[in-house]
């Protein structure tokens, strides 16, 4: 018996494993400009500009730095249970979240382990937070409006592809090989060009979070500040522009080696017969539109990820051989 999947709006919160909170803070707050909705002794609550909701990043420190779980609203009460039928029927490991146990002001929740291995959360119900679009006073760093997306690592990109195609998820862009073997793909629900991107690798693991400012000279801003201060060894990769996506980006190192994207940029995907745009692996300008190398950290570090009970995930390699192949934007070589 097939379970009517969950009916997902988008990406709506990462929570992250941090070592250090007053080191993350710095990072995250000072630096990037992300706006504190609410803190306690082990976390603090993070927001764009953009976002009239509770929260879009969470930092609860920990042992380990690692992903603790990634989320996704969904849009009614009943579409939480729809994700814990989804997932039971799949046989994963399900745990319900009930209101004031989870995360701050997130209301009933299930958590999941999803056949890639990540622990993912759905939820409808999360509290406000006071418009900020026009507060300039408080705009600082990287003027980061909202969260855009998730980078997943996983072995085996077909069958990350197909879970999420079975979540009604769309797909704008993929890295594909001469046969069409799938390298690396990129998938929405909002009308963007992801909520969510597979790069091949060692997985389960996060790549890093996309976070979306409006305007490209805020890429550039952000850089220039991280130099000012020499604190340039931060900054991994770019400035630059994706060939997928054609957003505009620079990759940064958070004290735990937490990579995040400052993003913009990029275009609407919400007409009923968007074609997916399908690069080929051969494609130089497909990891930077304008040919730039990518270095080697981009291409093999990432975070590890934990299970329901906090424990890190095994890791298993990937189903395909990648080394012969240079692979583009937000994909692994």
């Amino acid at each position: 018996m097939q379970h009517t999947p969950p009916d997902v709006i988008r990406s709506a919160y990462a929570q992250l494993a941090v070592t250090d909170l007053a080191a993350a803070r710095w990072f995250w707050v000072e630096m990037l400009g992300l706006h504190v909705q609410h803190e306690d002794g082990a976390a603090l609550y993070l927001r764009g500009t953009d976002e009239l909701t509770h929260h879009s990043l969470v930092l609860r420190e920990g042992p380990v730095a690692a992903l603790d779980h990634l989320a996704y609203r969904v849009r009614t009460p009943e579409d939480v249970e729809r994700a814990a039928g989804f997932f039971t029927a799949l046989g994963r490991p399900v745990r319900r979240v009930p209101a004031g146990s989870g995360a701050a002001g997130v209301g009933d929740a299930v958590r999941v382990v999803d056949p890639l291995g990540f622990t993912v959360e759905f939820f409808h119900g999360i509290a406000r937070g006071e418009r900020l679009i026009q507060r300039y006073d408080l705009h600082r760093g990287a003027r980061i409006a909202r969260l855009d997306h998730f980078n997943i690592c996983t072995p085996d990109i077909p069958a990350a592809y197909e879970h999420y195609r079975s979540l009604g998820f769309g797909c704008s862009e993929t890295i594909e090989g001469d046969e069409h073997e799938l390298y690396a793909a990129w998938m929405y629900r909002k009308q963007t060009v992801h909520d969510v991107a597979f790069t091949g690798g060692a997985g389960p693991r996060l790549h890093h979070i996309g976070m979306a400012t409006h305007e490209s000279h805020q890429v550039l801003h952000i850089a220039d500040v991280f130099g000012s201060l020499r604190k340039e060894h931060h900054i991994e990769r770019g400035p630059g522009r994706h060939g997928v996506s054609n957003a505009f980006y620079v990759y940064l190192r958070d004290p735990d080696g937490h990579r995040v994207e400052i993003y913009t940029s990029d275009y609407y995907t919400g007409d009923p017969d968007h074609e997916t745009y399908r690069w080929n692996v051969h494609d130089d300008r497909r990891r930077d539109f304008w040919g730039n190398a990518v270095i080697e950290s981009w291409y093999k570090e990432a975070a590890p990820v934990l299970d329901l009970d906090g424990e890190p995930q095994p890791v298993a390699e990937a189903k395909i051989d990648e080394s012969a192949a240079q692979v583009g934007a937000d994909g692994l070589g």
